[in-house]
């Protein structure tokens, strides 16, 4: 049988998504992208070549293993429930993937449509599935965990936690999420906003979840409440899930770190997405931005920190970045929808000190040039300080989004647990386990950086749970022989 199977002279060209305009969006939190039609999303699965799974490129590339070319070619032929069935058996979380995961670097960079023409647009099509299924308003019974079920403790309830949840449900296990927010989703809810990932979709895809049977706390943090010894010891659980993210916010050490007005891309972004900061007076979380506002950073945060500003009434808004555009770590997508609402991007700039008022007011931003020198330990050209390249900006506002680590609250109260020198949990790459026995790990907390890695994590981690405590059921009864 052929790698390729299909038609040929199908479209080389994919089929674009609508979107907001430029003008329109940048008053308002709506979601740019509309997505596709009925109509939109045959045309562009119809390109697909359909190539066999066992010889797909895309679906290795891809962390939880979607059976891609089988989802599209339903999708193809206008089977919509279908390919719902396909996509959810390795991904509950689609609307959400769908949206914000970068594809382009994942199943979409592998795509032989790639090689004479555009990828197909894996993402496009996952999300319209998810969007479709959702506005059949079936209605969804919960299950509930057999009597007397294992039960399973998951601490976080990002994409890592919640596809880890959602996996041992499915297989049967008693599972119980906790999140320290008072509301569940983790990254996804504090960090991206409105205008990217809606929160009505992801309330959506958490509630799917809790169909399984999965139960959700909400403002219950581990570590403080009680803690991971208390919940295997106390409490009855026979294995843990760590999927706490990484929030805590790095901050460059340069003077006037401290100054009003200047921001962490956590608190910013959080204050915004999770306390509703853009319903003011609605919702009582204020922020008050000036005239122009200053991003360090080349990231998504970077580019989510920025727009999010610009909605909020900033009149300019600037991204410094210390490389060039080409090594951004930030999606082709939203650097281009960034630069299409009008933010400015300069590179080659890093900022060097922060200066205020009396009152102690930020004011202005120095920065210096710089220039791209032999590769560092990431792979990327080094930036190099060029001397007496200082120049300043006129500013109101400064936000810091050029990374976050793991908070350290976990680890500190949990003694056996060995993290490296960046307070990451360290894990085996094969099975998440931890250095505690029936304790695993997964995602930002142990170095993952997008939401699908982070499922990916959960998906293994989930596997591994289940091998640990069949063989601990095992054990157990070898013993009482």
């Amino acid at each position: 049988m052929s790698e390729i199977q299909g038609k040929k002279g199908r479209e080389k060209t994919a089929v674009p998504m609508p979107e907001q305009k430029p003008e329109e969006r940048i008053l308002n939190f709506n979601e740019v992208p509309y997505g596709y039609t009925e109509e939109q999303a045959i045309r562009e699965a119809q390109r697909c070549y359909l190539c066999v799974a066992e010889k797909a490129r895309c679906i290795p590339t891809c962390p939880v293993g979607i059976n891609i070319p089988k989802f599209i070619g339903e999708i193809a032929k206008g089977d919509f429930q279908a390919a719902v069935q396909t996509v959810m058996h390795d991904n509950l979380l689609p609307a959400i993937c769908g949206r914000v995961c970068p594809q382009e670097e994942q199943c979409q960079l592998k795509c032989i449509a790639g090689v004479k023409g555009e990828p197909i647009f894996i993402g496009r099509l996952e999300r319209f599935i998810a969007d479709w299924y959702a506005l059949q308003n079936k209605e969804e019974h919960r299950l509930e965990p057999a009597p007397g079920a294992p039960k399973v403790a998951v601490i976080g309830s990002g994409p890592a936690g919640l596809t880890c949840a959602a996996d041992l449900a499915r297989i049967g296990y008693d599972v119980t999420v906790f999140e320290a927010l008072h509301e569940p989703g983790g990254v996804l809810t504090y960090g991206i906003p409105e205008f990217r990932l809606p929160k009505a979709i992801i309330r959506r895809e958490v509630e799917n979840i809790e169909c399984l049977g999965v139960k959700l706390y909400m403002n219950a943090i581990v570590g403080k409440l009680f803690t991971i010894e208390e919940l295997m010891n106390e409490k009855g659980f026979q294995a843990v899930f760590i999927g706490t993210g990484a929030g805590l916010p790095i901050i460059v050490d340069i003077p006037g770190k401290n100054l009003k007005g200047v921001y962490t891309a956590n608190e910013f972004l959080t204050r915004i997405n999770l306390m509703k900061a853009y319903l003011f007076p609605k919702y009582p979380t204020p922020l008050m931005l000036g005239r122009h506002v200053v991003v360090m950073g080349g990231g998504n945060v970077a580019m989510d920190s920025a727009r999010t500003a610009l909605r909020m009434g900033a009149e300019k808004v600037t991204i410094l970045y210390r490389r060039t555009e080409k090594e951004m770590p930030a999606r082709v997508e939203e650097v281009h929808h960034a630069k299409e609402e009008g933010i400015d991007l300069q590179v080659l700039v890093n900022p060097i000190r922060l200066l205020g008022d009396k009152d102690g007011k930020l004011t202005t931003v120095e920065s210096r040039r710089m220039e791209l020198g032999a590769p560092d330990s990431s792979g990327r050209p080094r930036p190099i300080d060029i001397p007496g390249s200082e120049f300043q900006l006129e500013v109101d506002n400064f936000v810091f989004a050029i990374g976050q680590g793991p908070n350290p609250v976990l680890a500190q109260s949990t003694p056996g647990l060995k993290v490296d020198k960046w307070g990451r949990i360290i894990v085996d790459p094969e099975t998440r386990a931890t250095s505690i026995p029936g304790v695993f790990s997964g995602g930002d907390i142990t170095g993952g950086a997008t939401v699908i890695t982070a499922m990916g994590d959960g998906r293994v981690a989930a596997r591994s749970i289940d091998h640990y405590l069949k063989e601990k059921v095992t054990a157990q009864v070898i013993s009482d022989r």
